[in-house]
This record gives structure tokens, C-alpha cells and sequence, in this order.
């Protein structure tokens, strides 16, 4: 797919979303508006793994922690303040701290891929038994108890900045989620375009040659880091404000190992792909478990290894490789097997 014809496709995309943002409260009744909102707070987080994963190579397998502490940050704050016009931000900004932490030790000590993916899995782990052990009421800050493994009921909505008691509409809160949604996959697009986008992708496909360069690598992985953790905290406030609950299986084992399926199923390199194959995955999860006909994680598995074995590479670089074979003639897909093709 030549230049043009990406961009052509990441444009029409983020309309997509945006007509969807428009048009979804006139054709969806009350609650598949509830589920897509919520869907999109997920979609969001997967969004912002596949940039990290994808763009830079940094295999986060405890994505889920950013999550987490962008859902609580989000509980604990509204529900002191009664307004979420400062929540949100922090919701933010927490995981962000969190992550530059972190990513100061994982990347200026110089840990390995393989030991990166371990620690983040353990981070995330840690915190899930910490939360799992705050049912005593004493662990409370502020008006907040953090209950547990039960978790913090009655999460108050988004309200409009500034005033408290106006609170968001579903119609509102789904048009508000798939906007950020577009904005975000347009950023993400727009980041990779730009210099330092390309940065951290040549950081991913050789770094010493990078830092022969005179690039400092360090930097720029703990840049991408923090913008992915981000991106998971606004993920996990959204999450909450939908649900209006947040407990500790937000960093749980289960949550993080979806988010890396969706990017593996969607297409590793991708945007697009990861964020259509959340949603899919989502309906699929709802709808098998509604009908209990049969086993959802068997499901799941079955569908993951056939998505392995026949597109390696997922959905959306298959389909646009299949797409180049029916233009331009099998030489071309020939040529594309050996020369990854840049996705949208």
C-alpha cells in the first residue's frame, strides 16, 4: 500500500469513528450504547499497547497496571471532590508518574525485552494482591474505602467540567468515548509520521545502530512508555465512569493477557487492527457468555491459535496483503511477504 493510499485509509478510519461518535446514539438502543462505551474504554487501552508493542518494540505485559491505577485514581478522586473535572486528569497523570518511574529503572538499567515483559507482569500482579487486601475499612483515603475484592461501588459518572451535578447522558458519555478514541488514533498516527515517531521506530528495528546515530534510546522508550501509560489511565477512567465500579480484577491476570491478544489478533504494527479486533473480541466475549451455550475461553483459544497458525500477522496486515494481491498481481505479494508493508 503505497503512501497516499495508508493515509487515505487512516483518514477514512478516523471519520469512521467520528460518524460512529455521531450517529451510534440515533441507531444503537440504551444498553448496546452502555456496552460500546465501555468497549471503547478498552479498545482505548489496547490502543495505546499497540503503539507501544508495535511502534517500539516494548512488550508491556502488565498494560493492565496502567489500567488499574487509572481507574482508581479516577474512583478515588471523584468520589472525594463529587466532580470529575480534576479526576480525569489525574486519572492521567497517575499512571504517567507510575510509568516514568518505572521506566527509569527498566530502561536506564538496561533490562532485557524478555525481563521487561516479566517485571511489568509482576507489577501488575503486585498491585491486584494489594487491592485484593484493602478490605479492612481503614484502608480508605479520603471519603474513598478501597473495599477489597470487593471493590469501590458507586463511582459517580463524568460530569460537564465545573459543574458537579450535571452529569453526563449514556448519549453523551458514548459520543465523549469514541471521540477521544479518534483523537487518540489520530495522534498515535500522527506521532509515528513525525521525527520522533520514526525515531522510536528505528530504535525498534536496530537499536545500537540508533544509538551510533546519537540517539539516546533511553529517552525515547521511556517517551513512548509514558504516553502508552497514559492512554491506559484515561482508558481505565473512562472504564470506571461507565461501569460506575472498579475492582482489583482490573489488574488481573485475565485483563492483561487480553489486551495482548487483541494487538496479536488485530495485527502487531497496527493501529487500526488491535482497536477493531477489541471490539469484536468484546461482542464475542458478551454474546458467548450471555448464552452460556458453550465454553468462552475455549472459544477464544480455538479462534487465537487458527488466528496464529494462518495470519501470523494478524487481521489487518493480511487483509491489506491480500488486498495488494488482488491490485497489483501475485509478484507484488511476493515482494510484500518480504517487505513488511507500514499499516495505518
Amino acid at each position: 500500500m503505497t503512501g497516499i493510499r495508508r493515509h487515505a485509509a487512516a483518514v477514512a478510519f478516523f471519520g469512521l469513528l467520528i460518524a460512529f461518535a455521531v450517529a451510534g446514539p440515533w441507531i444503537f438502543e440504551l444498553f448496546a450504547l452502555l456496552q460500546l462505551s465501555t468497549f471503547s474504554a478498552l479498545a482505548l487501552a489496547t490502543l495505546g499497547l499497540a503503539f507501544v508493542w508495535g511502534s517500539m518494540g516494548i512488550l508491556s505485559f502488565g498494560h493492565a497496571a496502567f489500567f488499574g491505577l487509572g481507574a482508581y485514581a479516577y474512583a478515588i478522586t471523584v468520589l472525594n471532590l463529587a466532580d470529575s473535572t480534576l479526576a480525569l486528569p489525574l486519572a492521567i497523570l497517575t499512571p504517567a508518574l507510575f510509568s516514568l518511574l518505572l521506566g527509569y529503572f527498566l530502561f536506564f538499567g538496561r533490562v532485557g525485552d524478555v525481563y521487561l515483559a516479566v517485571i511489568t507482569l509482576c507489577v501488575t500482579l503486585i498491585l491486584f494482591s494489594f487491592m485484593n487486601s484493602t478490605s479492612d475499612p481503614s484502608y480508605r483515603i479520603g471519603s474513598a474505602m478501597l473495599g477489597g475484592f470487593n471493590g469501590i461501588n458507586g463511582v459517580p459518572p463524568l460530569n460537564w467540567p465545573g459543574e458537579p451535578d450535571a452529569f453526563l447522558s449514556p448519549e453523551a458519555m458514548f459520543r465523549f468515548c469514541f471521540v477521544i478514541l479518534a483523537l487518540v488514533y489520530g495522534l498515535l498516527y500522527l506521532l509515528r509520521l513525525s521525527a520522533p515517531g520514526r525515531i522510536m521506530v528505528a530504535v525498534r528495528e536496530n537499536e545500537l545502530r540508533s544509538q551510533l546515530l546519537g540517539y539516546d534510546t533511553r529517552l525515547y522508550k521511556m517517551a513512548g512508555f509514558t504516553v502508552s501509560a497514559a492512554i491506559a489511565g484515561l482508558a481505565g477512567a473512562l472504564f470506571t465512569a461507565n461501569a460506575g465500579f472498579v475492582g482489583p480484577t482490573v489488574f488481573g491476570l485475565n485483563q492483561a493477557s487480553q489486551f495482548l491478544l487483541w494487538v496479536v489478533a488485530g495485527g502487531l504494527g497496527t493501529l487500526a487492527g488491535p482497536l477493531v479486533a477489541s471490539f469484536v473480541f468484546q461482542y464475542l466475549a458478551n454474546h458467548l457468555g450471555t448464552s452460556q451455550l458453550i465454553n468462552t475461553s475455549l472459544v477464544f483459544g480455538a479462534i487465537i491459535i487458527f488466528l496464529v497458525l494462518l495470519m501470523p500477522r494478524g487481521i489487518l496486515p493480511a487483509a491489506q496483503a491480500a488486498w495488494v494481491a488482488a491490485m497489483v498481481g501475485r509478484d507484488a505479494c511476493r515482494s510484500t511477504s518480504l517487505t513488511p508493508p507500514r499499516h495505518w
